[in-house]
């Protein structure tokens, strides 16, 4: 059973954040013997934070797994997840992230992030599982303990088939892409089930309160060239008219960047009708160069 904690619950969160940074004192920043002295005062002051909520599950009657969630900025922060040795592998991690993620989206979060040290394998496979994206921020934790810092967007997701008459109409809203583009038919579906089903493709979204936002299409190319590396090429970006300038296209193009992270891409490119203009100096002010000419020939 997976339970908020409550505000006068203070000796509970106690008794179990205690138990987990004895039990695993290499996954958390601070220590047993920094929280041990901490009044039962400040136990029940941390569980009165609006900004801030406690999940405990508890499994015959017994606390066996905790996880805190914390708004910052936008997003939510996972922090403090552990689950006890008896309790794992009976999905119980999954379940309380699952609460935090539910939790922030409720509180319109954008994101939810979190920390984890590398060596910890088993934790970076579940939050894998559960969509988290390195980010490339790094740190030491204690100046000792390399971790690592993960995204899950709450704004943004692999497409479905629901979506795809929306994605056709953002695609095709403008002078440059309406006639080759053409109207929804048969042959976007052939097209939207092709991508689906290669693994080295993705079409993606940006959702808000239900409304399909945002587009762009992900290629992830191994080659030869390069030392065998993987690219990531982009295409087909866009973003509702009227989200336009509020830096939800960042956004967007920042996630697509950490899931070729995730499948180690070592580089990402695209390709922009000489005609967009303003394509060009956002792609630019994202750190992208002109570094090549691009040639396209019609196949008839």
């Amino acid at each position: 059973m997976i339970e908020q904690l409550m505000a006068h619950e203070g000796d509970r969160l106690k008794a179990i954040r205690l138990r987990a940074l004895q039990e695993a004192p290499e996954a958390f920043f601070r220590t047993y013997e920094e929280e041990r002295d901490y009044s039962d005062e400040r136990w029940t002051e941390s569980l009165k934070i609006p900004e801030l909520e406690w999940f405990v599950a508890s499994l015959d009657g017994t606390d066996v797994g905790l996880v805190g969630g914390r708004i910052e900025n936008g997003s939510v922060m996972v922090f403090s997840m552990w689950v006890a040795p008896e309790a794992r592998g009976k999905g119980i991690a999954s379940v309380l992230i699952d609460m935090v993620v539910d939790w922030a989206r409720a509180q319109k979060a954008e994101q939810v992030e979190l920390w984890a040290v590398d060596s910890n394998h088993g934790a970076l496979e579940l939050y894998r599982r559960k969509g988290f994206l390195p980010s490339g921020e790094t740190a030491l934790m204690r100046d000792v303990l390399p971790e690592s810092h993960y995204i899950r967007s709450l704004l943004f997701r692999t497409a479905k088939l629901d979506d795809l008459s929306a994605i056709v109409a953002m695609i095709a809203d403008d002078s440059i892409s309406a006639a080759r583009t053409g109207q929804y038919s048969e042959v976007h579906e052939r097209a939207f089930h092709a991508i689906e089903s290669d693994p080295n493709n993705e079409l993606v979204v940006a959702e808000i309160d239900g409304e399909i936002v945002g587009t762009a299409q992900l290629t992830y190319i191994p080659g030869v060239s390069r030392n065998g590396a993987t690219r990531l090429q982009v295409e087909a970006v866009r973003i509702a008219k009227h989200l336009r300038g509020r830096g939800l296209g960042r956004k967007m193009m920042e996630w697509c960047h950490a899931k070729g992270r995730a499948r180690g891409c070592v580089l990402v490119q695209l390709t922009s009708d000489k005609a967009r203009s303003d394509a060009h100096r956002f792609y630019e002010g994202l750190g992208y160069a002109r570094s090549h000419e691009g040639f396209k020939l019609t196949l008839d």
